[in-house]
């Protein structure tokens, strides 16, 4: 799926999210995704760097095979490849 999140400068709060599945939602819509997301994630700029961890920058092991499709370290590099919102982003959408 793709998820889009749109700021702009002194708005806590994305101005929107665009959710597309992508025909793969296996009887869960955009609008519901949207919702869970919102319902679960603190999306505001500090919630997203303390989720992400994001405190410590990682700039030497990022320089070399990317940022994407990495391992998650134990030193909290990567935190943007943990899997841990899944369960409670399922949990909201059955609810």
């Amino acid at each position: 799926c793709t998820i889009q999140l749109s700021y702009a400068i002194g708005v806590a709060q994305p101005l929107s999210i665009y959710v597309d599945l992508h025909g793969t939602g296996k009887g869960v819509t955009e609008d519901q995704v949207e919702a869970a997301i919102r319902k679960v994630i603190d999306l505001s700029p500090t919630g997203i760097r303390r989720h992400l961890n994001l405190n410590k920058p990682i700039y030497a092991k990022t320089a070399a095979y990317g940022h994407f499709g990495r391992k998650p370290g134990r030193d909290g590099s990567f935190s943007w490849e943990k899997i841990d919102l899944v369960k409670p982003l399922k949990e909201a959408l059955k609810a």
